[in-house]
């Protein structure tokens, strides 16, 4: 695949301490489209300062809302949808390079290494994702407290993996929690059940998904063997599935 027919598009909202890092292994790119929400830190100053970059700005509502306008704005094939805390490895910048998509291939998924502070756990509950895609068969939508590509075609899996490497404060992490559950707990709450994956019933109980998430990340994922960065990474996801239990119960007390 032809490196200049792939533009890679990044959503962007005060990601200082993630965005240098980012671009520093899209160099490749003959355009980075930049999708900001309106940042306040040094995240336009770091975008302005790396060659071929494009920022547009817009006011968030929804991130599909957000990816859709980038997409409106895409002036390439074929589309690479970043996060601010992604960093391409260098195997699957070659892999890409490499692709020779069929007429019927619309896009491709990866997997991620997830990372704290900088060093890759052994494994983490992070999903693979559509990351690639061809511009003309794809369009975002919103999907309980995130987003997904839908695409009209076949999707095939790549080898080479993304680094997950937030680097943002706690707090930050904390704030954006709290609203991420609330968007799910609306989603687990309004969703019919046949609809839902079993995890998301999972989680309808409340009570049980917290206690399983640590046990599952812990010692099923190896999270144990990674020190205490796989604690804390443990920690992180136990905290978030309270939180969501949280939400759900309030949701049902104020019925």
């Amino acid at each position: 695949m032809d490196l200049k027919q792939i533009t890679p598009m990044v959503l962007t909202y005060n990601e200082a301490p993630n965005l240098g890092r980012m671009l520093a292994k899209l160099d490749w790119a003959e355009e980075v489209l930049i999708v900001d929400s309106f940042s306040d830190d040094e995240t336009i100053a770091i975008a302005r300062a790396r060659p071929r970059t494009r920022i547009l700005q817009r006011r968030f509502d929804t991130f599909a809302s957000q990816c859709n306008y980038g997409l409106e704005h895409t002036r390439t094939e074929w589309v690479l949808s970043m996060d601010a805390d992604y960093v391409l490895s260098d195997e699957l910048i070659k892999e890409i390079s490499a692709l020779r998509p069929g007429t019927t291939t619309a896009g491709y998924r990866a997997n991620f290494k997830y990372c704290i502070y900088g060093q890759s756990l052994r494994s983490s509950l992070y999903p693979p994702r559509t990351v690639l895609h061809k511009l003309n068969r794809a369009r975002y939508r919103e999907d309980g407290y995130g987003h997904r590509v839908v695409l009209e075609g076949e999707i095939k899996q790549l080898t080479g993996v993304i680094l997950h490497d937030d680097r943002k404060p706690l707090e930050r992490w904390f704030a954006e929690q709290v609203k991420y559950a609330g968007r799910e707990a609306e989603h687990l709450a309004t969703t019919p059940s046949e609809e839902l994956n079993r995890t998301d019933k999972i989680r309808r109980w409340v009570f049980v998904a917290p206690i399983l998430v640590l046990f599952y990340t812990l010692i099923l994922r190896g999270a144990v063997l990674d020190g205490w960065r796989g604690w804390f990474y443990a920690f992180q996801r136990t905290l978030a599935e309270l939180m969501l239990s949280l939400k759900l119960l309030e949701k049902r007390f104020n019925k």
